[in-house]
């Protein structure tokens, strides 16, 4: 059965674009880019990078150091419980200085060779699928794909890097990408339900017309069930939405408890912690007075003395910060 992907660029996208990638401690995650992946795959998408690597053509990375870069990348993405679908690359370009990779290909981008061999090995649904990248190439890329594109704008724009290109939107980061894909999930399962409230698919005997379980995925209905004895409840399908809602919540969850522990400190606290070191030197103190040869008795109960008194205050302390 076909599924749809989100495809990404990599660098700028993904993963911070600091040039020409030569080794794998050079790989950092954007803000956000994990998260993104998880929330993606709970809506059903296969996420898939599609990167040009001219580097590999131009003697700066050799693919074997690329292999150990990507392996790094789903190291990282497995450590915040997250992971791509697959990696694909493009080696070649017409300037390079290895004779091996120097040539045009039809998988180097604005060209869709890559996407067109990931929907082939992943048998994906392109017409339904996504490309979010940083420049004009990844849009262009996934419009020859047949794909609904999103140019992520988070700094200004090449004026050299395909001016012409129309994503279908554009996006400050990919968080808001994210959000995009998400929404326009949402929409499309909720038009099919409107159409049928409002009476605009028509009405059918179960003789007539049997629904198929994709149509129903679609319109979000149960196909009809035959009946058996002593079974009147059927559980229907769980909305595939509802684990993206809960880390939704769960990150927002997350927010307020930093917020509100941030939000705890108070001078009270921090008075009552200075006030609490300052009993427990006047209890070393005694003891200290305590062990000595010459056992001085007044000092002993002036640090005592000075220690419940402090003590005393710092309880004061914390009582008011517990009213407030």
């Amino acid at each position: 059965m076909t599924s749809a992907a989100v495809f990404f660029d990599r660098d700028g996208t993904l993963i911070e674009d600091s040039g020409y990638l030569s080794h794998p401690d050079q790989v950092k995650l954007l803000d956000g880019a994990a998260e993104v992946l998880k929330e993606l795959h709970l809506l059903g998408y296969k996420t898939v990078v599609v990167s040009n690597q001219s580097g590999v053509a131009r003697g700066i990375v050799s693919e074997e150091m690329l292999g150990r870069i990507h392996e790094r990348l789903q190291e990282l993405l497995a450590l915040k419980g997250a992971a791509l679908d697959g990696i694909y690359y493009c080696p070649y370009h017409p300037d390079g200085v290895i004779p091996k990779y120097r040539r045009d290909s039809d998988l180097r981008k604005p060209q869709p060779g890559m996407l067109l061999a990931a929907a082939e090995a992943m048998d994906l649904d392109l017409k339904q699928s996504w490309m979010i990248g940083d420049s004009g190439r990844d849009v262009e890329a996934g419009h020859r794909a047949g794909c609904r594109t999103i140019l992520v704008r988070s700094g200004p724009s090449d004026p050299d890097d395909a001016p012409d290109c129309r994503p279908d939107h554009v996006a400050v980061n990919i968080r808001e990408a994210a959000n995009m894909i998400k929404d326009f999930h949402r929409s499309s399962k909720e038009e099919p339900s409107q159409a049928v409230a409002a009476g605009e698919v028509e009405s059918v005997s179960e003789h007539d017309y049997k629904v198929t379980p994709l149509e129903a995925e679609e319109l979000r209905i149960e196909p009809p069930r035959a009946e058996t004895a002593g079974t009147m409840d059927e559980q229907a399908e769980p909305d595939r939405e509802t684990p993206v809602l809960l880390v939704e919540i769960l990150e927002q969850l997350k927010r307020m408890q930093k917020s509100e522990m941030f939000g705890e400190f108070s001078i009270m606290r921090l008075l009552a912690g200075i006030v609490q070191v300052f009993v427990l030197f006047c209890l070393v103190m005694a003891l200290w007075f305590l062990m000595s040869p010459d056992r001085r008795i007044e000092l002993i109960f002036l640090s005592l003395g000075f220690g419940v008194v402090l003590q005393v205050m710092a309880l004061t302390f914390y009582i008011m910060q517990g009213r407030r």
